[in-house]
């Protein structure tokens, strides 16, 4: 191993900005507790991402960069005051190699960027382009020699969190019906699938199969989920408002989930729930949903795909012309790839993920 363990008893992750990149980022987490098993590891994201990793067991404290409150003077301080022998920045934007370089850590991971590589005394060759998101990131630590013992995905809820939810589906009278998650939130507007779409899906769906539809939502998407029902023949079930580990165990009970790209359909990957991912400007083999159990769906006629287009010249037609029967096509091959889950649950499906 490049990086000697018995010379670092405390390490930093960086992994900023989106939620699914973060869920992703956590694969790193229980290979170097594995590797470096005297060490603490702490671990430096957003305010959004923060629930992540709140109860993961291999994070000993999490630094929150609040972009509204804080300078980058001031997370410069904050990562100082750590005292890390080794700082591992899976981000590798120009600001946190900045806060890498000024960390004060003997070792510093990061990826060879163009500009960037004088913040790093272990360069890894970055393979974007070239492998998944979760790859990405393990290259990191296999590049010290970490290795990789552990390629599961978890999302780490609580018992409590469960108890939420279980108390949510018995006021609402659903919680012995089969659930089956329909997200239509996204960050990109190119990423969305129509509302009206989602719609007609999941009225498909319930009377294909007469399962009862959940439409989980976020900030700012409440009006989303109310315009999706008010279109539906059969009334979902729209959540009350949730933590991030909330989400997880409502997701976690679901038997099936549709999403587009987002960060729920990351996490419903990492609780084990089975996921058909919608997608058109990004790539499935880069950031689709961790394991085998789950699918992608894209309008397969265009030659655009792949695009990574925050805004769409051309009128956004991977989105636009993917058609309802392509989506439902693809979820019944959902169902066919994991049978029998469409049996009650006496419990939550995966609870590993429970602390």
């Amino acid at each position: 191993m490049i990086v000697d363990p018995e010379n670092v008893r405390r390490i930093l992750v960086i992994k900023l900005r989106a939620v699914g990149d973060v869920v992703l980022s956590t694969l790193v987490l229980p290979n170097l507790r594995a590797a470096f098993g005297a060490s603490s590891i702490d671990f430096l994201t957003e305010s959004p991402s923060v629930d992540v990793l709140r109860l993961h067991p291999a994070v000993h404290r999490t630094l929150v960069y609040d972009r509204h409150t804080m300078s980058g003077l001031d997370v410069i301080r904050m990562v100082r005051r750590g005292k890390y022998d080794m700082v591992i920045d899976l981000f590798g934007n120009p600001r946190t190699a900045l806060i890498t370089r000024l960390s004060g850590a003997r070792h510093r991971v990061g990826y060879k960027f163009r500009g960037r590589s004088y913040a790093y005394n272990v360069l890894v060759t970055p393979r974007g382009g070239e492998v998944h998101n979760s790859q990405f990131n393990l290259d990191a630590i296999e590049r010290i020699g970490v290795p990789i013992v552990d390629r599961t995905l978890h999302f780490h809820y609580g018992g409590e969190d469960a108890a939420f939810i279980q108390k949510v589906l018995t006021d609402a009278r659903i919680e012995q019906a089969v659930l089956v998650g329909v997200n239509a939130g996204g960050g990109w507007y190119t990423k969305r699938w129509h509302l009206k779409n989602f719609a007609l899906l999941a009225d498909r769906i319930h009377e294909r199969f007469g399962w009862t539809v959940v439409l989980p939502w976020g900030p700012g998407q409440r009006d989303e989920v109310e315009t999706i029902a008010r279109q539906m023949r059969p009334a979902p079930f729209i959540p009350p408002a949730t933590t991030l580990t909330q989400l997880a165990a409502l997701l976690a009970r679901c038997a099936y989930v549709v999403s587009n790209d987002s960060g729920p359909m990351h996490i419903t990957a990492a609780v084990g729930t089975p996921v058909l991912g919608i997608f058109g400007p990004t790539r499935p083999e880069l950031q689709g949903p961790y394991d085998g159990k789950n699918l992608t769906v894209r309008n397969e006629s265009l030659g655009c795909l792949g695009c990574n287009l925050t805004s769409c010249p051309i009128g956004n037609p991977c989105m636009n012309e993917l058609s309802v029967d392509a989506v439902f096509d693809a979820f019944e091959k959902l169902l066919e790839l994991n049978p029998g889950r469409s049996t009650l649950h006496d419990e939550f499906s995966d609870s590993h993920t429970r602390v």
